[in-house]
């Protein structure tokens, strides 16, 4: 019994320390999104027009295909999709993650656990995921932003350096997007959301100053 007992007991404080873990981080990146990085951003009457979206697990940045003097044409290429007639559309949006859990997990009911467990520990297989789409309307779950051109030029520099030179190129989901190797190292610190969060506020943009999560993000906008 004593021997049972000590196994018990074990296994509950076990149970215990998981979830304090989980619990610090979940308090850790609420507080960390919160607090504001470029606070003196204003949005300029006129610019470029840009969108970050959220699907409740990963964000995304979508930014036209061409607009102040950056052209997403020959990076987000239209013969890199399954159906190359959705490189017709007018815009483009960008996420970064973890090469498995994208390539692995189409649906939710495709997630497994040890994918989760993995990315959070750490990898430096990630991808970049890239839609054609058109340009968001109002209820389409995006919210707006407006940038001046310089802020624009300086976050589609820090999405091009995201880029792999010379990675692999896989299919997506659909007719409509694809993948390509990326740059970093992914893991709990630093997830998809808080790729979006660092975009952001790389533009000089206002934004927490780290944004692990969705709401951490869309919170701003």
């Amino acid at each position: 019994m004593k021997t049972e007992t000590r196994w018990v007991t074990w296994i509950l404080r076990a149970i215990a320390a998981v979830f304090g873990v989980v619990a610090s981080y979940a308090v850790a990146g609420l507080v960390g999104g919160s607090i504001p990085s470029n606070r003196g951003w204003r949005a300029p009457a006129g610019g470029v027009h840009i969108f970050v979206e959220s699907n409740g697990v990963h964000t995304g940045i979508i930014v036209p295909k061409v607009a102040a003097g950056v052209d997403w044409r020959g990076v987000a290429r239209a013969e890199d999709l399954r159906d190359p007639r959705y490189g017709a559309f007018d815009h483009v949006a960008f996420g970064w993650g973890e090469k498995t859990f994208y390539l692995e997990t189409p649906t939710w009911a495709d997630v497994k656990l040890r994918t989760v467990v993995g990315a959070a520990f750490g990898t430096t297989r990630t991808l970049m995921h890239v839609d054609h789409l058109p340009r968001p309307r109002a209820g389409d779950g995006a919210r707006e932003i407006v940038v001046t051109p310089a802020q624009y030029r300086r976050l589609a520099a820090y999405i091009r350096a995201s880029f792999r030179d010379g990675g692999a190129r896989y299919r997506g989901y659909a007719g409509y997007d694809a993948f390509y190797e990326a740059n970093g190292r992914y893991s709990a610190v630093r997830t998809c959301n808080a790729w979006t969060g660092n975009a952001l506020r790389f533009a000089g943009v206002r934004v927490g100053r780290w944004t692990p999560f969705p709401v951490t993000v869309m919170g701003w906008f």
